[in-house]
């Protein structure tokens, strides 16, 4: 009898613990920024002009667990794909020789990364939480894409040049891979509410902690923060 209340008492315990735990899966937009004086001066070294640091779209898709301590409180660990980054833009418009010539040159840097976050959840109502907590970025790839854009150059040069733009994303993503590193820190805060049983909106704010530069000569800096918005399912 006993044996039968303690194999009986095991399994109300594992099913009561299963009940506090969840699995689930999201997935939606990301809006990234990298913060780097250094790299907006070599492109206006490089290209000449002005340049403009601005933020770059992407994605992410990933898969969580959360598990509840009581009816406020929870813990929630994740694992995401991210394509995140930043996109800078040098604006070119001189006079030379009677020839005005005008480009703008979009540099855009993908930071393919695989994202593990860890957050504590506070359940404002039972629809409603707030969370916060560190998460770890690793490298999954680097990836740069060059164009010119609203631009007077002539289209029989344009072939030659589009292969020089080529030839330096080429250059610059050997130099990313060298130069960077490829573990980054971080730390994040948000919100989740959910609106029809498992399904739930997720926003989120990351700022980035670690300078992504190796061996800073003179106190060079390369940080990235994002915007996450994304759908969930919690089963």
């Amino acid at each position: 009898m006993k044996k039968v209340l303690l194999i009986g008492a095991i399994a109300l315990f594992g099913a009561l613990n299963a009940q506090q735990t969840k699995f689930g899966l999201k997935a939606g937009y990301a809006l990234s920024n990298i913060v780097s004086q250094e790299l907006e001066e070599s492109l206006e070294d490089e290209f000449g002009g002005s340049s403009n640091n601005n933020s770059k779209s992407g994605y992410f898709i990933g898969a969580f667990v959360e598990h509840k301590l009581n009816d406020k409180f929870a813990i929630q660990g994740e694992a995401q794909y991210a394509n995140l980054g930043g996109q800078f833009e040098v604006k070119y418009d001189e006079t030379a020789g009677g020839l005005n010539i005008k480009f703008t040159l979009q540099d855009k840097l993908n930071f393919n990364q695989i994202l593990i976050p860890i957050s504590a959840k506070y359940f404002v109502i039972p629809q409603l939480a707030i969370y916060g907590g560190p998460s770890v970025a690793f490298n999954a790839g680097y990836k740069s894409e060059l164009k010119f854009k609203d631009h007077n150059i002539p289209s029989e040069f344009m072939g030659e040049i589009n292969q020089e733009l080529s030839a330096l994303e080429k250059e610059q993503d050997d130099l990313l891979k060298e130069s960077l590193k490829s573990t980054a820190f971080n730390i994040f805060f948000g919100g989740e509410y959910t609106f029809y049983k498992g399904l739930s909106v997720d926003a989120r704010y990351t700022v980035g902690l670690t300078n992504y530069i190796k061996d800073p000569v003179d106190g060079e800096e390369l940080k990235m923060n994002y915007l996450q918005v994304g759908l969930g399912y919690k089963f």
